[in-house]
């Protein structure tokens, strides 16, 4: 594939997944460069939930569902108040990303630091938009609940997700 051609995929590709209706119900999908499983370790999950209630609290996320994976999260979510969504999850990826990658660096018994540092330097440095690391991948992959239909089959499909620690 040509290099303008690349340019263009990505660009339609972009769009596709784009929160397009600020204050409406959405399913979100977060997933670590290279399905990494940070989120096995408890430590690293609970940056996420200590920044979901933060964003509740704080931005005005309203979380009507959640589960984290080994590697991924899912949420269904809405924005109320006056800031929309995607600044709320631009914001919570942000600071998730920067503080689960800052608690890895901090942490002594963390076997696997090296190589899960080692990661995310190397998708940092294919991407422009950051500067020494990159955690998540770009997309979010939003689903508006648009219709009962995507509603009954996103909040069935959660419930079904979720990880049990040991």
């Amino acid at each position: 594939m040509s290099q303008h051609y690349k340019i263009i995929y990505l660009a339609m590709s972009s769009a596709l997944y784009q929160i397009r209706d600020q204050f409406a119900v959405h399913f979100l999908t977060f997933a670590t460069v290279q399905w990494l499983d940070v989120f096995t370790r408890p430590d690293y999950a609970d940056i996420i939930i200590d920044s979901l209630k933060f964003c509740k609290e704080k931005k005005g996320l309203a979380i009507h569902a959640w589960c984290i994976m080994p590697n991924h999260l899912h949420l269904i979510v809405s924005a109320k108040g006056s800031t929309g969504l995607s600044d709320i999850m631009r914001d919570f990826k942000k600071f998730t990303s920067a503080e689960i990658i800052r608690t890895i660096e901090n942490n002594s018994k963390e076997s696997r630091k090296s190589w899960m540092l080692w990661i995310f330097s190397k998708a940092g440095e294919n991407n422009a938009r950051n500067i020494n690391y990159q955690f998540w991948q770009q997309d979010n992959h939003p689903i508006e609940f648009s219709t009962p239909d995507i509603f009954n089959s996103k909040i069935n499909y959660l419930p079904a997700r979720p990880v049990r620690r040991a």
